[in-house]
Order: C-alpha cells, then sequence, then structure tokens
C-alpha cells in the first residue's frame, strides 16, 4: 500500500510538474505574441504616422504650388488683376521635366525661385590644381574589392515568370493595414540623394524623405526647391514602365516612368528589395515603345537583354526612326538616366567644321570620324595616350588611355550651366561660384577645339546638344565674367554658318540624321554601348577608361569600413560611369539609303519626276465648299478614310485605298481595282443615304462654318462640331449620323475646335473655344467613344482644364499632347500658351501688324505657325521666340505642318497649294492652281498625299514629296 502511494503521489506530481511546465510555456508563448502584436501594432502604427506625415507634407507642397498657379493666372499680363501695360522686371524660366516621345526635354516654365545669382563670385584661376595634382588625387585611394568585369546574372526572358510573385497574393492578403511593402530607399535625383522610406500600397508608391538625416540637412534649400518627389505620391494607375537602374556601379536602382511624362529614380539597399518592389507594382515592363512585353521580367532584364529582345535595332536599319530616336533608346536601356547626371545620356560630336563662314554638308571632310573615340582623331594626342598605357608602372590600378571620361556630372552641368536648374546646380557644386571665364562653356569651336588638343578634356555631347537652342543664351542675366578683356561672355558663339542657336542646333541634328553619319554611327556604338567598350578591342581601339567607370568593377557591399566605402562612392562619382555594354559584337551597319528608295511604299522613294502633281478630283453632289478634311488613313483602321464636311454640315466617309506607294511599282497598271487612292461614300455617291449624312441640329446664326468648327476622331467613326445656340458641342457617329453626346461647359458659344494625336487606344484630348473668351481641355476616350471616363454616369462631363487670358472670341487653337501644349488665338490680341493642366506660360507676341490671329498648326517637334489677317505669317518656338515671318499676297485659309515639321503648307482664295520651309519660310514648291479657293487640308498617314477640300465642293488629291524637297534645298549654310 505504502509503495502504491509513493508512486501515485510521484506520477501525481510529474502530471503537475508537466502541467505547470505546460502553464509557464503557455504563458511565455503568451507573453511573446502580446509583444509581438504589440509590436507589429506600433511598427503599424509608426507607418500609418508616417503616411500621415507624408500625406502632410505632399498637401503642403500641392497647396503652395495651387497657390502658385492662381497667383500667375491672376497676375500675369492677360489676368484678371493683370493690366495690359503689367510687365515684370524679369521673367524667370527654367527647364521643366516634361519629356516628349523622343525624350527631350524642351519646355520651358516660370520659375518661381528663378534669380540672377547676383551673389555669384567666379572662380579664380589659382584655385585650380594641374592635371598632375588631379591624377595624384584620384590614386590616392585604391580599393581590393575588384569583382569579375563580365559578370552578369542572366534571366530568363522565356516564359511568364509573373504568376510567381515574392509576395504571394495570400501574404498581401493578410497584411494588416494598408502598406503592401515598405522599405529604406534612396530618392536620386540630379545632385540629390535623399535618405527616406518608399511605400507601396495596392494602389499607389509614397516616398517620404527622412528629415532627420545628416546629409539631408546638409543640402541647400535652393537645391531641394528644384526636387521633386520628396514627400511623393503616384498612383498605379500612372505608371508607363519601369526599368532596373544602377546607382555608383550597383545593380541596385529602379526608374519609373509615369503618364506625366516625368520619371522617378530610387536605389534600394540590395537587388533582393528591387525584385520585391518589381513584383509590387504593375504588370508595365519597360513601357510600349520598344517591341516588348509589358512583363515584371522585363522590367528585371538586364540591358543587354533588353537590347536582344527589342525591335528597334531593325526599325533603325530599315530606316523607320532617326538616328537621334536610336540613341536615345540605346541611352535608356543602357541605365542612361536624366536623374543622375553621373550617367547622362551621351552623345557623339558629329561636325569638324565650326570655322567656315559656310558648312557644306556633302563633304566628307565636315564631318567626323565616329570610328574613333574623342581622345584618338588627333593623331599627335593618339600616341600620347597609346604610350601612357603601354609604359604603365603602376601595379595597383590596371592601365587606362584617360583618367577623365567622356561623360561626367561636371561636364554636364558646364553644357547647362545658362539654364535653371542647372545653373544652380553648378554654382551648388562648385561653392557658390561660376567656372573661371576662360574655362566656361563660352563658344562651340572652342569645346571642339579644346576636346582635340587638350588631353584631360574627351568630352563627348549631350543630346541637348540636338534639340535645345536655349542652351546656348544666357536668358536669365547671370554674371558669366569677361574672358581675355572681352565683353561679358553672355551668349554662346555659334559657328559662323550658324545665324542663330536655332540654326545651330537644326543643322547639327541634320548633319546627325545625314548618310555621312548614318553609315558610320555603328562604329561610335560599338565604343559607346558594344564590343569596343572593354576588353582587347577596347585597347586596340584606344578606348579605355579608369576601372571604376565600369560596371562590375566593385563591389560595394565587400567594403565594411564606412570610411572607405564613402571614398569609393567619392571616386565613383568622381571619375564618370561607362554606359552598360549592350552587346559584345560588332553592331550592325544601317541599310542604306539608296537600298530602300527602290523598296515600294519606302517613306524615302524619291517621286517620279514625270508624275504629275495633281492624282484626282473628287467632285460631291453638293455644291456646299468642302469647309474640312481629316485624312485618318492608317492601314490598321477598321475604315481608313478621307472625311469631309460640307459649309451646309453634309459629311462624307471617303474610304482610302493605299496605293500610292505603289505607283511604278513593277506589275501596277492603270486597270486595278481602287487604283485611286480616294473612293468617294456611296451614300454620297449614289444619293441613297444623305439622311445618315447630314447634320440637322440648328447652329447660332451668326456663327462662320470654317474648319475650327469640326473634329474626326483617329477612327473615323465620329464627328465633333460646334458652333450651337445652347452653347453646347456635340458629337455624332459617321455611321448612322445620329448624335451620341452633347457637351456643355461654356457659357457662350463654341467657336473652335481641336483635336490632338491619339494615343493607343484612341485616347486623345478635345479642345473647346468659345465666346466666353475661355477654352476648356476634355479627355476623349477611345474605349467608350465618348467625352469623359464615365459611359454610366448621367452627369455632364467635366473639364480637365479651364484656360484663361484671352480678352475677345477665341478663334482658333491647336493641342500637342506630346508637348503638353495648347496654343489659341482670339479675334484679336497675341496668341497664349497654356500647358495641358491649366498654366498660362507665355503669350506669343508677334510683329506689329500680327494682331488678328486666324490659324494655328503646331507640330510635335516644336514649332508653332500662326497665320494672322492680311496675309502675315510668324513662327514661334514653342518657348516663345519669333523665328521668323513672311506675308504673302493670299487670304489662306488652311495650313499644315508636315509630320517632322520641316515643311509647311498653305492654301486659301487663290486656289495655289504653296510648299515652305518653316524655320524661315523658304518656299520650296508650288503647285497649279486650281478652278476653286482652298478651305481646307490635310495629309495622309504616309505624308505623301495632300487633300485640300475646295470651295466649288470637291476634293483634289495632290502627290507631295517633303524627301526631294529636303535633298534639293538642305545641304548648305
Amino acid at each position: 500500500m505504502k509503495d502504491h502511494i509513493v508512486r501515485v503521489a510521484n506520477e501525481a506530481e510529474f502530471i503537475l510538474n508537466r502541467q505547470r511546465a505546460e502553464d509557464v510555456h503557455k504563458h511565455a508563448e503568451f507573453e511573446s505574441q502580446c509583444a509581438q502584436y504589440a509590436a507589429d501594432r506600433r511598427e503599424e502604427e509608426k507607418m500609418c504616422d508616417h503616411l500621415i506625415s507624408a500625406a502632410k507634407h505632399r498637401d503642403h507642397v500641392t497647396a503652395n504650388q495651387l497657390k502658385q498657379k492662381i497667383l500667375n493666372i491672376l497676375t500675369n499680363k492677360h489676368g484678371a488683376w493683370g493690366a495690359v501695360s503689367h510687365s515684370q522686371l524679369h521673367d524667370f524660366w527654367r527647364l521643366d521635366y516634361w519629356e516628349d516621345d523622343l525624350r527631350r526635354r524642351r519646355r520651358f516654365v516660370r520659375n518661381a525661385f528663378g534669380s540672377t545669382h547676383a551673389e555669384a563670385l567666379l572662380k579664380a584661376a589659382i584655385e585650380y590644381g594641374t592635371e598632375e595634382d588631379v591624377v595624384k588625387s584620384k590614386k590616392a585611394f585604391r580599393s581590393q574589392a575588384i569583382v569579375n568585369q563580365n559578370a552578369e546574372t542572366e534571366l530568363m526572358l522565356e516564359g511568364d515568370d509573373d504568376a510567381v510573385s515574392l509576395l504571394q497574393e495570400k501574404e498581401i492578403d493578410n497584411l494588416a493595414g494598408p502598406v503592401v511593402l515598405s522599405t529604406p530607399a534612396q530618392l536620386i535625383a540630379p545632385v540629390v540623394v535623399a535618405k527616406g522610406t518608399l511605400s507601396i500600397t495596392t494602389t499607389e508608391i509614397y516616398f517620404e524623405v527622412d528629415e532627420d538625416d545628416p546629409a539631408f540637412k546638409k543640402i541647400d534649400t535652393k537645391v531641394l526647391a528644384y526636387t521633386e518627389g520628396l514627400h511623393g505620391k503616384w498612383m498605379f494607375s500612372e505608371i508607363r514602365a519601369v526599368f532596373s537602374r544602377r546607382y555608383l556601379l550597383q545593380n541596385t536602382a529602379l526608374e519609373v516612368f509615369m503618364a506625366n511624362r516625368t520619371s522617378v529614380m530610387f536605389n534600394f539597399p540590395d537587388q533582393a528589395t528591387v525584385k520585391k518592389v518589381v513584383y509590387s507594382l504593375p504588370r508595365v515592363g519597360v513601357g510600349t515603345s520598344y517591341g516588348l512585353p509589358q512583363a515584371r521580367r522585363i522590367s528585371l532584364a538586364t540591358p543587354r537583354q533588353l537590347y536582344k529582345s527589342s525591335n528597334m535595332t531593325q526599325r533603325w536599319q530599315r530606316r523607320e526612326i532617326s538616328n537621334f530616336e536610336y540613341l536615345m533608346f540605346l541611352n535608356t536601356i543602357a541605365g542612361r538616366t536624366y536623374n543622375d547626371l553621373n550617367q547622362y545620356p551621351v552623345f557623339p560630336w558629329v561636325l569638324t567644321n565650326y570655322e567656315s563662314e559656310e558648312l557644306d554638308l556633302t563633304l566628307p571632310g565636315n564631318f567626323r570620324d565616329l570610328s574613333k573615340p574623342i581622345g584618338a582623331l588627333n593623331p599627335k594626342r593618339a600616341v600620347f595616350y597609346a604610350e601612357r598605357y603601354e609604359t604603365w608602372e603602376d601595379d595597383q590600378s590596371p592601365p587606362y588611355h584617360y583618367n577623365t571620361h567622356y561623360s561626367t556630372a561636371t561636364s554636364t552641368l558646364s553644357w547647362l550651366v545658362r539654364i535653371e536648374p542647372f545653373t544652380t546646380f553648378f554654382l551648388n557644386a562648385n561653392d557658390g561660384k561660376f567656372d573661371h571665364p576662360d574655362r566656361t562653356f563660352s563658344s562651340i569651336a572652342r569645346s571642339w577645339r579644346t576636346s582635340q588638343r587638350d588631353t584631360s578634356d574627351v568630352k563627348e555631347l549631350i543630346p541637348e546638344f540636338y534639340y535645345l537652342p536655349e542652351m546656348f543664351v544666357n536668358s536669365n542675366g547671370y554674371n558669366l565674367g569677361v574672358r581675355e578683356d572681352e565683353v561679358v561672355v553672355n551668349d554662346v558663339d555659334l559657328p559662323p554658318w550658324a545665324k542663330k542657336p536655332e540654326d545651330f542646333v537644326r543643322i547639327n541634328r541634320m548633319a546627325l540624321e545625314s548618310e555621312f553619319v548614318s553609315c558610320q554611327l555603328h562604329q561610335w556604338i560599338d565604343l559607346i554601348f558594344g564590343y569596343k567598350q572593354r576588353g582587347p578591342e577596347a585597347v586596340r581601339a584606344l578606348n579605355v577608361f579608369h576601372y571604376l567607370t565600369y560596371e562590375g568593377s566593385v563591389n560595394l557591399d565587400s567594403i565594411t569600413d564606412p570610411v572607405l566605402r564613402e571614398a569609393m562612392e567619392a571616386q565613383i562619382q568622381n571619375f564618370g560611369q561607362t554606359p552598360s555594354q549592350l552587346l559584345i559584337e560588332p553592331h550592325p551597319p544601317r541599310s542604306s539609303a539608296m537600298h530602300l528608295c527602290f523598296l515600294p511604299q519606302s517613306p524615302l522613294m524619291f517621286k517620279d519626276q514625270m508624275q504629275q502633281d495633281v492624282i484626282m478630283v473628287l467632285k460631291f453632289p453638293s455644291n456646299s465648299p468642302v469647309t474640312h478634311v481629316a485624312a485618318n488613313t492608317l492601314p490598321h483602321l477598321t475604315i481608313p478614310a478621307v472625311v469631309t464636311v460640307t459649309c451646309s454640315r453634309l459629311f462624307a466617309v471617303n474610304r482610302w485605298h493605299n496605293t500610292v506607294g505603289l505607283r511604278g511599282a513593277p506589275g501596277y497598271s492603270l486597270d486595278q481595282a481602287h487604283h485611286l487612292p480616294i473612293e468617294m461614300d456611296p451614300l454620297i455617291a449614289n444619293n441613297s443615304g444623305v439622311n445618315k449624312r447630314q447634320i440637322t441640329d440648328l447652329v447660332d446664326q451668326s456663327i462662320q462654318i470654317n474648319a475650327h468648327c469640326f473634329v474626326v476622331t483617329a477612327d473615323n467613326r465620329y464627328i465633333l462640331i460646334c458652333g450651337f445656340w445652347d452653347k453646347s458641342f456635340r458629337v455624332y457617329s459617321t455611321e448612322t449620323g445620329k448624335l451620341t453626346q452633347i457637351v456643355f461647359g461654356h457659357w457662350d458659344v463654341v467657336t473652335c475646335l481641336a483635336r490632338s494625336e491619339s494615343y493607343i487606344g484612341g485616347d486623345c484630348y478635345i479642345v473647346s473655344g468659345s465666346r466666353d473668351a475661355t477654352l476648356l481641355l476634355w479627355y476623349w476616350s477611345g474605349r467608350h467613344h465618348i467625352i469623359g471616363d464615365n459611359p454610366n454616369s448621367s452627369d455632364y462631363p467635366a473639364p480637365r482644364a479651364v484656360l484663361t487670358g484671352h480678352d475677345h472670341e477665341v478663334v482658333c487653337v491647336s493641342v500637342c499632347a506630346e508637348l503638353g501644349l495648347v496654343i489659341s488665338g482670339a479675334k484679336e490680341g497675341p496668341c497664349l500658351v497654356h500647358t495641358i493642366t491649366g498654366d498660362l506660360l507665355r503669350a506669343l507676341e508677334g510683329p506689329e501688324n500680327c494682331l488678328f490671329p486666324r490659324l494655328i498648326s503646331v507640330s510635335s517637334e516644336g514649332h508653332c505657325i500662326i497665320y494672322y489677317e492680311r496675309g502675315r505669317f510668324s513662327n514661334f518656338s514653342i518657348n516663345g521666340k519669333l523665328l521668323a515671318q513672311m506675308e504673302i499676297n493670299d487670304s489662306t485659309r488652311a495650313i499644315l505642318l508636315s509630320s517632322d515639321g520641316q515643311n509647311l503648307v498653305t492654301g486659301g482664295d487663290n486656289g495655289v497649294v504653296e510648299v515652305w520651309q518653316a524655320c524661315d519660310f523658304k518656299q520650296l514648291y508650288i503647285y497649279p492652281g486650281c478652278d476653286a479657293g482652298i478651305r481646307a487640308m490635310d495629309l495622309s498617314h504616309d505624308q505623301r498625299t495632300l487633300i485640300t477640300g475646295m470651295a466649288s465642293g470637291s476634293i483634289v488629291a495632290f502627290n507631295i514629296d517633303f524627301n526631294r524637297w529636303h535633298y534639293e534645298h538642305q545641304n548648305r549654310y
């Protein structure tokens, strides 16, 4: 019994001990869970507080911007509080961040932070060290963290790994709170690197800078004023492309491109974080421009993979895109970005003659040899660099030819020192001082000579040399000093063959697109982006730079000493950075122009001299003048057609047959079906369905029907018409003739309409101008075929922006989505330039007698042609400079610019079509006169057929060949 009791007691004690142990374990587990839960809640609350404070910062920034916008609208001389005589002492401008389709930043906007920097001093010559000092300082630090330069982690482009997300959907669903991902990040902006936190929700990206960071506190407030995104928010719906990027030679950054044509760049702790971020963002790839699928794996692809998978090289070879566009593509995929001045896009010098009075673009001697790097063009200097490499004695560093680079932040700032925000950036980088006058970029010829003679100057150019004339003009009145006892150096000295910066930029761009450059550009690509960039081929080509300029030369994460790491980062920024290597075999050459001339439908095919100017005349049964012509002739459209509208508002959908390119081709005969390009609308020709083509709604009796009263959508399916007595404009179906939408918004009769170019899906902007002296910007949905976004809403659509500033009835308007600009003219007064967000940028003040604008045509290349009453024309740049003017005897009724913006076509009451060179109004061609006045005109999509609407009720199709005039007139300057 005793033993039994002891045994039972022991068992009981054992059970109780086990239960106590379990209780202790459960209690500890409970405490741990409570602590974890509390920590999670604290982290979540911290994140929410972070988002709230970020929102407050953003609201503050937005409020300031709106306040400034309202102030500008009210106080400029065309505003409610501005007098006609009102003029500020000085208007300051800065380069906007807006990019066009070719990634050109050309728009200047008002600069609230602008000044003449009167406090800035000039550097003295003694402040500069010798070249030897610079070299010594560069040799002062050596790193052992060298890794294999050719290492590249391959990523499979085949298949679709988008389903395998690092943040699995279950994880996302289970995350408490609004944030999907939060990570430390750096905002990379020109001359600013700001630490902060990047947060991603299911619909937005947020970045909040760490304002307590000591490095951030040291940044000049003048620089921060030009830095966007410090308290940033970006909607997923606005994201158009996501590119993997490098920062300090490490593949740890991303650049995100937005619908508003700006971009933002972030650097992350490691590549794993980069991948997490990409998989948390929308599936947009690198956009739609390069023929690549919109998938996340494309955003994570290496530059070399993007190059191999894209169709751009083939398009360049076939001459479907220009040399400029192709070079911008290569720069973009190779990691060059406007957001990091150390990786700014690089372009070649192409001309060598900056001294003579005349430049002949048919002489090979005026062009640079693009098979050699800039440092090897001068034979004597090439010998110097070759000897430096061959006699290298420094064991701590691999040998190189050049101790400076062709692209650095310093050289970029020196090129752009005359325009904000780069002036402020330059002063910030140079202790508030402008460069010594002898070292300032002050002459193009001098810069070219220096790049050929100075052993420490091997600079190539930046893209702005081919599109931004404003960079050569000191318009903000900076004191750039006296050079060699001459007058104050304000503007850059141009070559004698260029009378003004616009001439230089235009001719330099023409040289870039010339046959001499086209046939050897692939060799320059080999040097900068290709197989001659590194290795034995680079040595043979005299193209080796300091090892710290190359991708893969250093692994910063392997440097544990923070002082050493900071020194290494400074070295990388000092030396410049070579673009990512895109190919390891020779780049293919471009197809010759003459080879393409014999291909059917080639844009370069020259017109047969015997071919007649007039292709056809189409006479409609109605004698009412044809007041509007819209040639939407792209082959992929359901109905490629030339839509015409008469003065009596009878419209016709005349089918287009794309036969122009076949004329002269083997086997072509006039007996072929549809040998004429335009077939009359059968409902009009047979007089069988006129009721489906007649707009019967009453217009205001005082409205004069003209080309501005109509807009045809890009798919030819809808016509927008204005002038109605109820102050509306209306949308009609071209298929049925029925009214589909009425749009209200103005306080008086709508007098004119305009449509921007359309993008994928048919979306575009519509602008309406009115007698109420305002314009309204609307959004046309190509998906729903209505003004506005919601087809189910019973509410009237709201305009995207209200544009004010005119004092009289608006009579003409043009809108360009690519430039983000609306240019409008009233019955009297100057034309005004607004952004599509409603900001009034400037007035285009014409010559004294140009007070009554009647027609406006704007090209995406930046020309704005305005026709005023009594035969007067003016050509303005988009930034408001009057470039040319002329006066003709005809009363012009229709004008249009060719797609490249180089040619102007006009027609009027005397029935003569004339072609002019847009830049200087030089006459290129006069067509035979017609027997009636011209009321409207448009060009086919291939720019080879001109269709005019006549006062006699007919349309005339003309052969047109801008290429022929280009080659006849544009070789000598």
